[in-house]
C-alpha cells in the first residue's frame, strides 16, 4: 500500500512543481510589464492560469512570490549563461561580456528594477526592503562569481576583482539606459571597448 501511495503522489508533486514554476515566470512577466503597483497575487495567478488560493498555497505573501520569482529567474539565467560557455571564455572574452550585458537588458532586469523601486519607495514595505537587499546581494555575488569564472580571471592579481566588478556595474547602467530607448548600437561599441580593456587587465 505504501508503494502505491508513493507512486500516486509523484504526479501530484510534479503538478505542484509545474504550478510553482508557472507562478514564478508569470510574476516576473507581470513585474516587468506592470510594475509593483500593478502586480498583485491575483493578477499573477490569472496570468499563470491558477487560482489565487493555489498561488497563496505556494507563496503565502506577495513578498514571498516576487522575491522568489526574481531569484528563480536569476538562477535560470545563470545556468543558461554557464551552458553557453562550458569551457569558459576560450579566448573570446568579447562574447562573454556581451552575454553578461544581456543579463541587464531583458525582462528579468526590468522586473528586478521594479522590485528595487518598490523596496525603496513604497510606504510600509520595510519587510520587502530587507528581503530585496539580501536578494540583490546574493544575486550580485553569484553574477560576479560567474563573470570571474567565464572570463578565466585571476582574482589574486591586484585590480582584477575591481575591474570585473566595474564592468558589471557598467553593464547595469547600460541596462538602465536601454529602458528608455533602444541602445543596441552604442552598447555594442561600449562592450567592445571593455573587452579590449579587460584583455589588457586580465592578460
Amino acid at each position: 500500500m505504501g508503494a502505491v501511495t508513493a507512486v500516486d503522489r509523484r504526479p501530484k508533486q510534479d503538478r505542484s512543481r509545474a504550478t510553482r514554476q508557472r507562478l514564478l515566470q508569470a510574476a516576473v512577466a507581470c513585474l516587468a510589464e506592470h510594475g509593483w503597483a500593478g502586480s498583485t497575487v491575483a493578477v499573477v495567478a490569472e496570468r499563470a492560469g491558477v487560482s489565487r488560493g493555489a498561488a497563496q498555497h505556494h507563496f503565502p505573501t506577495r513578498e514571498d512570490l516576487f522575491t522568489a520569482a526574481v531569484e528563480y529567474v536569476a538562477e535560470e539565467r545563470s545556468t543558461a549563461l554557464r551552458a553557453l560557455f562550458p569551457q569558459g571564455a576560450q579566448g573570446d572574452r568579447h562574447a562573454v561580456l556581451t552575454a553578461l550585458v544581456d543579463l541587464y537588458t531583458g525582462p528579468l532586469f526590468r522586473a528586478a528594477l521594479h522590485l528595487w523601486i518598490a523596496a525603496c519607495n513604497a510606504p510600509g514595505e520595510d519587510q520587502l526592503r530587507a528581503r530585496v537587499t539580501e536578494l540583490e546581494a546574493r544575486v550580485g555575488r553569484e553574477t560576479h562569481r560567474i563573470a570571474i569564472e567565464l572570463l578565466n580571471a585571476d582574482e589574486t592579481r591586484p585590480g582584477v576583482r575591481e575591474t570585473v566588478q566595474g564592468f558589471l556595474d557598467m553593464a547595469r547602467g547600460l541596462g538602465l539606459a536601454n529602458l528608455l530607448t533602444d541602445d543596441t548600437t552604442r552598447r555594442a561599441r561600449v562592450v567592445a571597448q571593455w573587452a579590449a580593456l579587460l584583455e589588457t587587465a586580465l592578460r
